[in-house]
């Protein structure tokens, strides 16, 4: 029997956090400390801005919004960083704040997928909260493996196992 689709809902948003989790904590392993806080102008965030810039994020729409917890976040000095914390901290920060996040939504019931709260002043409910995080993560996730791809010039192996001999000629199966 299928699980209820609130459970189908919450159980997917979970599963995509540590996917994309796991995709940046990948180019993390790939990266110098020196790339990690590279940017290209002053416009641009670099791959330690953008892993603070999601820790900050899930936190305050899921372990503060929808779990109720207090809201610390410093949002300006997610994007002011520029070196200063490790790899390995960052990797560290970024599975421990998603692992929080999840174990909220775990525990979000179908009844509470349409309450209403307030995040960063936008009346939501606890399922646009959920909703915007996860395509929140995957955009920014996108931007680190693009980053990645582009300092290190090499192919990370995400989708390894969907290559064929199309690029040969033939179709895929």
């Amino acid at each position: 029997m299928e699980p209820e689709l609130d459970r189908q809902f919450l159980d997917f948003s979970v599963k995509k956090m540590d996917l994309l989790a796991g995709r940046i904590e990948a180019c993390l392993g790939t990266l110098t400390e020196k790339q990690v806080w590279a940017r290209g102008s002053a416009n641009e965030n670099a791959v330690g801005n953008l892993v603070l810039h999601l820790c900050g994020n899930v936190r305050q729409w899921i372990v503060a919004g929808v779990g109720s917890q207090p809201d610390v976040r410093q949002r300006d000095a997610e994007f002011a960083a520029t070196g200063g914390v490790s790899i390995q901290e960052l990797g560290d920060r970024l599975r421990g704040t998603v692992a929080e996040a999840t174990a909220v939504m775990q525990r979000v019931t179908a009844a509470r997928l349409a309450e209403r709260l307030v995040v960063q002043e936008y009346p939501v409910s606890v399922l646009d909260a959920i909703y915007h995080v996860v395509e929140h993560f995957s955009m920014h996730t996108g931007q680190i493996i693009l980053v990645t791809k582009m300092l290190t010039t090499s192919d990370l192996g995400f989708y390894a196992h969907l290559r064929t001999t199309a690029a040969h000629g033939q179709k895929t199966p």
